[in-house]
């Protein structure tokens, strides 16, 4: 907690620096003096003087790009300028519609960037509209009610239910205060607030004198005195976090950013080789050798492969969308796809971040309940077997007591169950009805006659009601050290008897180590109704205890199978949570993480330790709790330095920084707050962490959709710009015409290349490691295969070529045959490429998916229009090609797949022989 400017001194405008003492940890009175205010508050002169020296009460806005500016960085990109020097070399062409075309890809890049980019800034403005629109407060003696930005500190704030926090407030005055700082701790259950101060280094959730910015009280009433604004709030301490976090480049972007650089630079570098050999060499003119060397540069350039990769990301973001991950921003599908560690926030993600009640102790046995949240679906079990409440009436007193001692209401709505008041308590209404008892049908027939509500000081709630045979019965609820000290005796199925402080302290201990909250619930018979109204004093002692109740936020049923399947494929997952250390420790076994032994770290543990035994402990621990926003960003760093690909799940705002540090933050759609979904690059529609594994899963099969592009795209490429280089450089005619490579390119890239961004995920998706972050895209297999493909190409093109001049045809119809040759070679290389890790000989392969059967018609359309059509004729200088020659043509693309399934199986029989070989060696 940053303290604010103070104001102290026998006279109010006399400026000094406020004490060091964190105001947690200051007393009241203290905080007060401090300040230099009294009970009635400042006076509107004071008022004016502090905010023209703190300023208003509201994030502060660093400066902003222009949208003009923004929009320009797009085209900041090597690959993007590429493309950009291919539609230069189409236009010098004088290829109107292939250069307008590219223009048009370049353009719908920059503006999805300047879309998403433009979203992305909107992180700091949700945070700045969780502060308070108005506020309470006392001034000149006076209530008023004002604008929250003009909240200064020394200001004197009322807090009641249903207020959200406007400013950081050190309570004065607290009766029944419960505030929910669930976005800012991520503990599901509201904290009771009192006066007393707190230890100086106490963690944020256990600052229970404090009131914080952007928190909301549920419950009781406050007062208390400003102790920050605006940036020196810990709300506004999480803003700055989140300014300072730069946003990471993907892998992807990485790799293409690293291979469009080597691309340019060795087309420039053998362009200029080729046209110095041409000229100086074979004396060829140096118009003609430029205009070859610009045919090898449209050759070589893959000017379809940005927009392909586009689509192909395109299409993944709508499958993760069908399967409830929402991509923000496009690159990160392909992020999600090589995720080494998920660090998951427990609250609302692990867990349904709905109370429910899991125990039940009475003196004659545990029992169990099942279900899941605040449905009314489940039973209570004691050995495993149902329980008939009829035949257990401590039981049955318990369920009731619980209930009657309840302001809360269980509602239906459309998402599900809904809680109307305190979430503990709603939860205990859930457990009566599970019980088989109607919570309204109860109530009516013991209808409340009068009450002690809770109180933070004496920690319970009692409740009187009037039994249908005229007598009365007394039930108090609350913690259960406090509930044993107003008991006498225990009851039992077979009657009272004296009380066992000791048995109920260890049951209450173990549950509590067990992650559970516990209450206790005591009764005490009146024979009539009392005359005055209830005091403390009439219920703190002669009680009769009934029992204790365990209650948890569950885990989500689905997270244990997620959990499974992401160690199953690889993926590490770690527990990031601010709630303590034995909630957390226990939903993270019940989770089945992997590590979870019961140990775990706490904030307070980290603080103190230097960055390499920091790095030591985020590798080894897997459940950190009772942590800060700074813990949380620093454990994503620590893992980052260690080269692992990191996704973070949250949804509160404590969450942000931390989102937007991770490879890929993922924020709850239902129940995330706006701030986590603007930091984060994926949003959970169901708040489901299953959802993030179908995320891993769509993302791996992207990331293979995109290698099958790159692995198909470079060498029909580079089979082109070789053909081209080897007649330069050996003084030969050209095989094929630039004009000719462009209809090629354009044509197939546009068809072929597309479809398989359609791909289905191959069976060993989910089996195989994370790929590491240093993973080059170009893996050595696929450079040696964009070569081995290349030279094939070359063979065939030159093959028949030759062929066809040696027979005598004119050089149109051998170029035209050649071009179809190199379509008829990228049609059967797309049939082998479409399984990086498995055969393509089978019928699976052979027939293909839709997109590729389509795009295949497509493209063979295409050609016998471009062969046989006269204004194509025209247009590209073609000839009518025979059927026996169209023959062969099919007859090199069926060579062509039945060596590259050769050289599958080669490659395939050398990995298996190569361990072999290792242990033989060592042997």
């Amino acid at each position: 907690m940053h303290n604010a400017t103070a104001l102290a001194g026998d006279d109010p405008g006399q400026h000094r620096q406020p004490e060091p003492t964190p105001w947690h940890a200051a007393t009241a009175s203290g905080t007060l003096a401090a300040f230099g205010t009294r009970h009635e508050g400042l006076n509107p002169a004071e008022v004016r003087r502090r905010l023209e020296r703190h300023g208003y009460n509201r994030m502060p806005e660093g400066e902003r790009r222009t949208a003009l500016s923004r929009f320009l960085s797009q085209f900041n990109n090597v690959l993007i300028l590429v493309l950009l020097a291919a539609a230069v070399v189409t236009a010098l062409l004088g290829h109107v519609i292939d250069t307008s075309v590219i223009l048009l890809v370049v353009l719908v890049n920059a503006v999805i960037g300047f879309v998403q980019e433009g979203r992305a800034e909107q992180a700091l403005d949700a945070i700045r509209a969780m502060i308070s629109a108005q506020a309470s407060v006392i001034r000149d003696g006076q209530r008023r009610t004002v604008k929250a930005e003009e909240l200064v500190p020394g200001d004197i704030v009322l807090i009641e239910a249903g207020d959200r926090v406007p400013a950081d407030v050190r309570l004065l005055r607290s009766r029944n205060l419960r505030i929910d700082e669930a976005i800012l701790t991520g503990e599901s259950v509201p904290v009771e607030k009192e006066t007393s101060p707190v230890a100086a280094d106490a963690a944020l959730g256990d600052r229970t004198c404090m009131a914080f910015s952007g928190s909301l009280a549920v419950a009781g009433q406050g007062t208390g005195i400003v102790v920050g604004t605006g940036a020196g709030t810990e709300i506004g301490r999480i803003t700055t976090l989140l300014g300072e976090v730069e946003t990471l480049t993907t892998p992807l972007v990485r790799q293409m950013n690293r291979f469009a650089r080597m691309l340019t630079g060795a087309i420039l570098a053998v362009a200029a080789a080729v046209f110095g050999f041409a000229v100086m060499v074979h004396g060829t003119p140096w118009g003609e050798a430029f205009m070859a060397v610009v045919g090898l540069a449209v050759a070589a350039i893959p000017e379809g492969l940005p927009a392909v990769m586009t689509i192909t990301l395109a299409i993944g973001v709508q499958r993760m969308a069908a399967r409830n991950a929402i991509i923000r921003r496009l690159p990160a599908v392909e992020t999600v796809g090589s995720v080494s560690v998920i660090c998951s926030d427990k609250t609302g993600t692990l867990t349904r971040n709905e109370m429910m009640a899991r125990t039940v102790i009475t003196p004659d046995g545990r029992f169990e309940v099942t279900g899941s949240g605040y449905a009314p679906e489940g039973e209570i079990l004691s050995g495993g077997k149902a329980v008939a409440m009829s035949e257990d009436p401590v039981l049955t007193e318990v369920v009731r007591g619980a209930c009657l001692c309840n302001d809360a209401g269980l509602r239906r709505t459309a998402a599900g169950w809904a809680v109307d008041g305190d979430p503990m308590e709603g939860a205990l209404v859930s457990l009566a009805m599970k019980a088989g008892m109607d919570p309204q049908e109860l109530r009516r027939w013991f209808s409340r006659v009068d009450e002690i509500p809770f109180d933070a000081q004496h920690r319970f709630m009692a409740s009187l009601h009037l039994l249908p045979e005229g007598t009365t019965v007394l039930y108090v609820k609350g913690a259960p050290e406090r509930v044993i000290a107003m008991c006498a005796v225990d009851r039992t199925a077979s009657g009272d008897r004296p009380l066992d402080a000791a048995w109920w302290t260890a049951q209450a201990d173990a549950a509590a180590r067990q992650g559970q909250r516990v209450l206790g619930i005591a009764a005490k018979r009146l024979p009539r109704i009392p005359s005055d109204p209830l005091r403390f004093a009439d219920v703190e002692d002669g009680l009769t205890m009934l029992g204790l109740l365990g209650l948890i936020d569950p885990p989500r049923d689905e997270a244990l199978a997620a959990v499974r399947e992401c160690q199953s494929a690889g993926i590490r997952i770690k527990m990031i949570t601010g709630d303590h250390a034995a909630t957390a420790g226990a939903i993270a076994a019940a989770i089945g993480i992997r590590g979870s032994d019961g140990a775990v770290t706490t904030g307070a543990a980290l603080d103190g330790m230097d960055d390499g035994r920091f790095r030591s402990i985020v590798r080894e621990v897997t459940v950190f709790a009772r942590t800060s926003p700074e813990h949380k960003l620093r454990i994503v760093q620590a893992l980052q330095a260690d080269r692992e690909v990191v996704v973070m799940t949250g949804d509160g705002v404590n969450d942000a920084p931390s989102l937007k540090q991770a490879d890929v933050g993922v924020a709850m759609g239902r129940k995330g707050t706006e701030a986590a979904k603007e930091a984060a690059e994926m949003v959970l529609a169901d708040d489901n962490f299953a959802s993030i594994v179908a995320a891993v899963h769509e993302g791996r099969t992207v990331y293979d959709n995109l290698k099958k592009v790159i692995a198909w795209t470079l060498p029909t490429n580079g089979g082109e710009a070789l053909a081209i280089i080897a007649a330069m450089l050996l003084g030969l005619t050209l095989p094929i015409t630039p004009v000719q490579i462009l209809w090629v390119n354009m044509i197939t890239a546009a068809t072929l290349g597309l479809t398989l961004a359609f791909e289905q995920p191959e069976p060993d998706v989910m089996r195989r490691p994370p790929r590491r972050r240093d993973e080059p895209i170009l893996s050595g297999f696929l450079v040696w295969r964009i070569v081995f493909v290349s030279i094939l190409f070359v063979i065939a093109v030159f093959g028949m070529f030759e062929w066809s001049i040696r027979r005598g045809l004119p050089i149109e119809e051998a170029r035209t045959i050649v071009v179809n040759t190199l379509v008829v070679l990228e049609i059967f290389y797309l049939f082998s490429v479409r399984f990086l890790h498995a055969r393509s000989l089978s019928w699976q392969g052979v027939l293909g998916t839709r997109p590729v059967l389509i795009g295949v018609g497509a493209v063979v359309l295409a050609q016998l229009a471009f062969t046989y059509l006269p204004p194509m004729q025209a247009l590209f200088d073609t000839q009518a090609v025979s059927l026996p020659d169209g023959a062969a043509i099919v007859a090199t693309g069926v060579i062509l797949l039945f060596i590259l399934e050769g050289e599958k199986w080669l490659v395939a029989r050398a990995g298996r022989l190569t361990p072999m070989l290792k242990q033989h060696r060592s042997t």
